[in-house]
């Protein structure tokens, strides 16, 4: 169980590191004024996503599923496990987010201003430090 605990926990720091990265790629595409260089973010932005983060994103969820059906009883006795599973959830709709965003921008980089993506692009922090906190604390009420 050990090497899936491992696994779990490369695959989230690598699918973190997109949900990081894309949005920046964001915010450049956004300010980004010649032809050539929105391509090069289209290029850039489709090979993170689909290269990194959603291998990342559905090795994350397969390796945390099974820690959670191993130890099902152990964990959904306990509210914060609920809370960590909300805060994944949170962290999914941003992936189909970060998706729709994608394309939205290969049709029109105009369609949101750079500071709306810097924005966007802090959100994972605190869903990070929310389910950081609730797994490594399991803090009770």
């Amino acid at each position: 169980m050990l090497w899936v605990k491992a696994l779990h926990i490369i695959f989230v720091v690598c699918w973190f590191s997109g949900l990081f990265y894309l949005p920046r790629l964001f915010v450049y595409h956004a300010m980004s004024e010649d032809q050539i260089s929105k391509d090069r973010f289209v290029i850039m932005e489709r090979k993170l996503f689909w290269g990194i983060m959603t291998p990342s994103a559905i090795a994350t969820i397969v390796f945390g599923s099974w820690l959670l059906i191993a130890n099902w009883s152990y964990f959904m006795a306990w509210w914060w496990m609920h809370v960590k599973l909300g805060l994944v959830a949170l962290l999914i709709a941003h992936h189909i987010y970060c998706w729709w965003y994608m394309l939205k921008l290969r049709e029109d980089s105009s369609f949101k201003t750079h500071v709306f993506f810097r924005v966007f692009n802090e959100l994972p922090v605190f869903l990070l430090i929310g389910a950081v906190i609730l797994i490594v604390v399991k803090p009770t009420l």
